[in-house]
């Protein structure tokens, strides 16, 4: 185990410092939102892409351009965002993490349970403040709907499903490289929906797991040479509720994407959708029997929330958040659909 640099937690004094490790489209918009915010400056940028420099540095006026992650890592930074290829991202945050550097990581933060594990370890050891953008829970309608679930107005939550399938698939080739993936459209857009369905039915106790993998519409043969583009898995609770859940890579579904997440109880549903085949409009409605209200719609700035909320706190601690745990708790349910 590499022994961590261990810099005692303390108070930024001003705004924080903050590093970006990959500023591909994801990256420069994450950039953008923060500096937007005021929440953080842009001290430092790093991208083996000169293109993807040039296009972020109007964005970050006075950042210096570093020479990959270790000169990153010397140019006393308070944080750094992390948007590289997955196979990259446990390595690298754990890497910052052991200079006392916090992180914020796109998802998802390991390729597997024991990655994302190693992590978050990682931070609880060096006190380090670190957060994964798992952004469709930072949307509108999806707080709305996690506010009226714990306030018990829709009852005890017994079914829920959630959807994600994009038309479009991605267009990086490491995406359909198991080795560097970690996997297909589950751990690309299905882990978004696992996340919110935790996060809504409060974290439960996920006792079974049934799942089926499927790729150019046949089974999964071999999960060492293929990845997955086409995936379903239902989820049981130790309390009895029901999870399914189902996502996709280029599916002919008439539109750019299908996103929901239906949650029902026994006093009511709630329903988060996507408006037109929309990847950023979302409305979200309450349900009483055949009647419905609308509890939040179009326009939502959500995209950049997440990056932003964890600039606020980091301006705040830069200190561990025992939260950081439930993303272990994600990753586990992942393994297990993908049956690891």
């Amino acid at each position: 185990m590499t022994e961590v640099m261990h810099t005692p937690t303390r108070q930024i004094a001003g705004t924080p410092r903050l590093g970006f490790l990959g500023v591909g489209w994801i990256g420069r918009h994450r950039m953008r939102a923060i500096a937007d915010s005021g929440a953080a400056s842009i001290a430092a940028l790093a991208d083996p892409c000169r293109d993807a420099i040039e296009s972020a540095l109007p964005s970050a006026p006075g950042a210096m351009c570093a020479d990959g992650l270790e000169n990153l890592l010397e140019q006393d930074l308070d944080g750094i965002v992390i948007a590289t290829p997955s196979a990259m991202h446990a390595g690298q945050a754990i890497a910052a993490l052991e200079r006392g550097v916090a992180v914020f990581c796109q998802k998802p933060l390991g390729r597997s349970a024991a990655e994302t594990r190693a992590v978050v370890e990682a931070a609880r050891r060096a006190d380090r403040l670190l957060g994964v953008d798992f952004s469709y829970r930072l949307t509108a309608g999806f707080a709305a709907i996690q506010r009226l679930i714990r306030s018990g107005k829709l009852g005890e939550i017994y079914a829920a499903d959630l959807v994600f399938h994009n038309a479009y698939g991605p267009d990086k080739p490491w995406f359909r490289d198991p080795a560097l993936s970690g996997g297909g459209c589950v751990i690309d857009l299905g882990i978004h929906l696992v996340d919110l369905a935790m996060a809504a039915l409060d974290r439960p106790e996920v006792v079974e797991v049934e799942s089926h993998l499927l790729a150019g519409g046949a089974p999964l043969r071999d999960a060492r040479t293929q990845v997955e583009d086409y995936a379903s898995a239902m989820l049981r609770t130790k309390s009895g509720a029901s999870v399914r859940l189902a996502c996709s890579w280029n599916l002919p579904a008439g539109r750019d994407a299908v996103i929901s997440a239906e949650f029902y109880g026994s006093r009511g549903g709630a329903a988060l959708r996507n408006v037109e085949g929309s990847f950023f409009d979302f409305r979200a409605e309450r349900f009483r029997g055949t009647s419905r209200e609308t509890l939040a719609e179009p326009p939502d700035a959500w995209c950049g929330r997440a990056a932003v909320a964890w600039a606020q706190r980091l301006g705040k601690s830069r200190a561990f958040d025992p939260s950081a745990m439930e993303l272990v708790a994600v990753a586990e349910v992942v393994d297990r659909i993908y049956g690891r």
